[in-house]
């Protein structure tokens, strides 16, 4: 196998303008691109200087808004981020102490759910 890494994940919306506020404004992506791909909105955005993307679609029947679970996101100030947000309006569960480090649970304006994570400090 010659897999380097993951490129792009999709998240299913049902508002991609409302998406792209809550990805942007609120969790502090970076906007990548935004183009019309002949009647289909590509629009995707990143964490600054991360590998991968997560591009915003309303165009997979198979994707329903609201069903993304186990998507995580690594910060290095969970607690910061978790306040930050839930003064933000966003919906916050936690953060929580795990074995695998500390992680809170978010919600974007469909209801996807999205984890925040920082490993413990011996996993250095």
């Amino acid at each position: 196998m010659s897999i380097t890494g993951v490129q792009l994940f999709s998240v299913p919306v049902s508002d991609q303008d409302k998406a792209l506020e809550f990805y942007v404004d609120k969790l502090g992506f970076e906007l990548i691109l935004d183009q019309d791909l002949g009647g289909r909105r590509w629009l995707q955005v990143a964490p600054k200087d991360s590998a991968t993307s997560i591009v915003l679609v309303t165009w997979y029947p198979s994707l329903v808004p609201g069903s993304v679970r186990g998507l995580m996101l690594l910060t290095s100030d969970i607690d910061a981020d978790c306040a930050r947000l839930s003064e933000a309006g966003v919906p916050v569960d936690g953060p929580h102490d795990q074995p695998w480090g500390r992680q809170a649970d978010i919600t974007d304006p469909d209801g996807n759910v999205i984890g925040l994570t920082t490993p413990p400090p011996s996993w250095g």
